[in-house]
C-alpha cells in the first residue's frame, strides 16, 4: 500500500504557510472539459488569497493560447526516455489571474503530446497514445517541481491523469529531497474515468516492473493510473461528503470499491463551490443584452439582462425570450423550456435522457428543450434527428462552449 505517512489536516492553516503545487490537466481559463477546470482555476488562487505560495503544473494544450493569459518561456527544459525514444519538453510560464496574490503557472510544452484540438480525444474517441501523454506529463512534472528548486509542503494531485505522480513520491528508490518532505493529497472528481492501459503501457511510467502487481499499479491485468493514485496517495479527497461514502459501495465503485474501503481512514468528502463573483447574475457580463456588453450594471438597474434576489423574475424571463430566439424556438412565456448542458456520455445517462425526450415530443407535450454538449457519436447521432424532426421546440448545438 505504499507509504502510510500522516497529513496533518491543520485547524490552523490560516495562519501557517503552505507551499502547494497543484498538478492537473484542467484549470479554468486555460483549459477545461467539466468541472474539474473549475475546482483547479479556482482553488488555487483562494488558497494564494489565504497566504499560502501556489504554483500550478499543466500540459501546455493549444487551448491555454486562447485564453488571453500571457505566456512566456523559460531557460528550463528536459528530456525523458519514453520506451524507445528520446522525448524533450521545455517549461512555459503564466499567471493565473487572482488580484493581490497571483498564482504561477507552469506548462508542460511537448507539442507532439499536447498540441492537439482537443485535450483528450475526439469524435473517434480517446486518443490511442493517451497512456503516453499523461506519463510524460507526470514525469515531466516531477522534473519541473525538481528544477524549480523550491520547497514543497503539499503536491495536490487531480483525477487519474495525475496518478502516477503519488507513486513516484513513494517509490523512486532513489528519492529526490522534495518528496521525503511533502505529502500527496489526491482527488477524485470523477471514478468512472479511470486511466485504464494494457500492461505493455507499463514500461512509459518508468518504474519497475516490480510494481506491477495487485498491490500497486496493477488492475485484471491492465494498468490503471485512478487505482494508482488512490493506493499511494497520503491523503484522499473527493467532490463531497455523499460521494465519497457513494464510490465505497459496490453500485458506485467503478470496481475499486474495495480499495476505497481499504483507505476509508484517509478518504474525505469535501463539497465543490462556486466562485460567486463568476456566477453571479447580477454582474455576468455574458447575460447583458449585445448592445450594453462591456459596461457594469449600474446599482439598482439591472433591466439589462443581468438579475439579482428581487429582479428575478424580469431577469430571467429575458433570458428565457433569447434563448428561444436563439435557437429559433417558438417564442411564448408560457411554455417550460428545459436546458441541458454536459458530456453526452453513457455514464451521464443519456440513454435514459433521450427517451424522455422522445416521448416529450411525440407526444406533443407542453414543453421545449435547448441541449449543448459534445460526446459520443450515438448520440450526436439521436439529437441531431429529434432537432431536424422538431423544430420549433428542440434546439441543439453540438460542441463545447
Amino acid at each position: 500500500m505504499g507509504r502510510q505517512r500522516k497529513l496533518l489536516v491543520c485547524s490552523s492553516v490560516e495562519t501557517t504557510t503552505l507551499n502547494i503545487v497543484f498538478l492537473s490537466t484542467e484549470a479554468v481559463p486555460l483549459a477545461k472539459t467539466g468541472g474539474l477546470a473549475d475546482v483547479c482555476g479556482a482553488l488555487p488562487t483562494q488558497l494564494a488569497q489565504r497566504g499560502h505560495r501556489v504554483t500550478l503544473i499543466m500540459p501546455a494544450f493549444r487551448s491555454i493560447y486562447a485564453s488571453g493569459i500571457p505566456i512566456e518561456p523559460t531557460e528550463i527544459s528536459f528530456a525523458l526516455l519514453m520506451r524507445q525514444s528520446v522525448v524533450g519538453a521545455r517549461l512555459l510560464r503564466a499567471e493565473l489571474p487572482g488580484g493581490d496574490h497571483p498564482v504561477e503557472v507552469y506548462f508542460i510544452d511537448q507539442p507532439q503530446y499536447y498540441d492537439r484540438p482537443s485535450l483528450y480525444g475526439d469524435a473517434s474517441g480517446d486518443y490511442s497514445d493517451n497512456c503516453e501523454r499523461f506519463a510524460f506529463f507526470c514525469r515531466g512534472a516531477v522534473q519541473a517541481i525538481e528544477r524549480l528548486g523550491r520547497p514543497v509542503d503539499i503536491v495536490h494531485c487531480n483525477d487519474w491523469q495525475t496518478g502516477l505522480v503519488p507513486a513516484y513520491m513513494a517509490l523512486e528508490e532513489t528519492r529526490r529531497e522534495w518528496m521525503k518532505r511533502a505529502r500527496c493529497v489526491f482527488t477524485i472528481h470523477n471514478l468512472a474515468y479511470q486511466g485504464r492501459f494494457w500492461h505493455w503501457d507499463f514500461p512509459l511510467t518508468g518504474l519497475d516492473w516490480k510494481h506491477f502487481r495487485p498491490e500497486g499499479l496493477e488492475f485484471y491485468g491492465h494498468l490503471n493510473l485512478l487505482k494508482t493514485g488512490i493506493i499511494y496517495a497520503d491523503q484522499i479527497t473527493t467532490v463531497s461528503p455523499t460521494y465519497a461514502k457513494e464510490i465505497q459501495s459496490e453500485l458506485h465503485g467503478c470496481g475499486l470499491d474495495p480499495l476505497l474501503r481499504s483507505r476509508s481512514n484517509v478518504l474525505h468528502g469535501i463539497t465543490n463551490g462556486i466562485d460567486d463573483e463568476i456566477w453571479n447574475p447580477a454582474t455576468d457580463k455574458y447575460l447583458r443584452l449585445p448592445h450594453e456588453r462591456g459596461q457594469e450594471p449600474s446599482h439598482g438597474e439591472l433591466g439589462n439582462g443581468n438579475y439579482d434576489i428581487h429582479t428575478w423574475q424580469e431577469g430571467k424571463a429575458i433570458q428565457k425570450q433569447r434563448l428561444q430566439a436563439a435557437f429559433d424556438l417558438s417564442v411564448d412565456p408560457n411554455l417550460p423550456l428545459i436546458g441541458l448542458v454536459g458530456r453526452l456520455a453513457d455514464q451521464k445517462g443519456w440513454d435514459l435522457i433521450i427517451e424522455v425526450l422522445r416521448w416529450h415530443l411525440e407526444q406533443a407535450r407542453p414543453t421545449q428543450w435547448v441541449i449543448l454538449g459534445t460526446g459520443e457519436p450515438r448520440y450526436h447521432e439521436a439529437l441531431t434527428a429529434l432537432a431536424s424532426a422538431y423544430p420549433g421546440r428542440f434546439g441543439l448545438k453540438l460542441g463545447f462552449s
